[in-house]
């Protein structure tokens, strides 16, 4: 499991949000969250983009056992990696935006460089 932050979710529901984050995030290619899921999202969607960047069978399938959604698995192979075939790491920036108003959480938005 990446990280140490628990998100205050047990392992199954932490599980599930960051797959399901890391999939909006590739398709969108940004997103405004909390700083520390921001934190924990990074990580796993540059393991991602760097399979994206190998093209085997092998990677597109652990892609996408990771990523719920098959078109983002195509943008992410077909789109995505190609990008940044000359960089070896740091596909993502964390910046932060703030605080939210309801509760206070500080907010960040993660994008693709």
């Amino acid at each position: 499991m990446p990280g140490t932050r628990k998100l205050g979710k047990t392992t199954d529901q932490r599980k599930a949000m960051l797959r399901q984050q890391v999939t909006d995030f590739l398709d969108k290619g940004k997103m405004e969250t909390t700083l520390y899921r921001a934190k924990e999202i990074a990580p796993l969607a540059e393991k991602m983009i760097t399979l994206g960047k190998k093209k085997d069978l092998a990677s597109y399938r652990r892609a996408l056992a990771f990523i719920t959604r098959e078109n983002v698995a195509k943008k992410l192979f077909d789109e995505i990696a190609p990008r940044y075939a000359e960089r070896s790491g740091g596909y993502t920036r964390i910046t932060r935006t703030g605080f939210r108003r309801g509760d206070a959480a500080e907010t960040a938005l993660i994008e693709l460089v």
